[in-house]
């Protein structure tokens, strides 16, 4: 389990994003300041990637960023996948990702499609989030892609999020404050094979 640490990064988080956000081709500027909006973690069973599904709104859109925190670079990491570096008061330099392109981001994500893993709260140490509704991928999605294995799950983020309801199989619904200020739900994660997507 990650332990929470209740310390300053500088520059914070929301700082990071403010300047990585505008260059992705999902943005829409215009909206405004970025304002923290939900979100829950992910543990990394070997206890060296922090991992943050986080939600930033600005006056306009909801947005979805899985964060990947590592204590030294990634190599390898692709061409824009580094959001920034930050100084933490405990743990020292930390590499932020986007981890959507993050190894293990991507494998944590795939196993709560599976219902392996098990959301953690955004802000408090060693604590289910029982808000995250997650349908673990059917085996009936898994029987009609029959040329792919059944651990070979396609984690698909929602960059933006739109209201909706409960998950259909191979989804993860969970909560956030909407640009308006009301609390909405929306699928965060899919299973992107053919006809799980939803």
């Amino acid at each position: 389990m990650a332990t929470i640490h209740h310390v300053t990064l500088e520059p914070g988080k929301l700082e990071l994003l403010a300047g990585w956000l505008p260059r992705q081709e999902w943005f829409r500027p215009g909206g405004g300041e970025l304002v923290r909006a939900g979100g829950f973690r992910l543990d990394d069973p070997a206890g060296e990637v922090g991992i943050e599904l986080m939600v930033v709104a600005d006056g306009r859109d909801a947005y979805l960023v899985p964060l990947a925190y590592r204590g030294a670079p990634l190599a390898g990491a692709p061409e824009g996948a580094l959001i920034g570096t930050s100084e933490h008061a405990v743990l020292g330099t930390r590499w932020f990702y986007d981890g959507v392109q993050d190894p293990v981001v991507r494998e944590q994500l795939a196993r709560l499609l599976r219902g392996e893993a098990v959301p953690q709260m955004q802000s408090e140490s060693d604590t289910a989030d029982d808000s995250v509704a997650v349908a673990p991928v059917a085996d009936a999605a898994v029987s009609a892609a029959a040329d792919v294995a059944a651990d070979a799950v396609e984690p698909v983020v929602r960059r933006v999020l739109v209201p909706g309801g409960e998950p259909a199989a191979g989804q993860v619904v969970a909560g956030y404050t909407a640009p308006d200020g009301s609390a909405q739900r929306a699928v965060f994660v899919a299973d992107g094979r053919a006809g799980a997507a939803g």
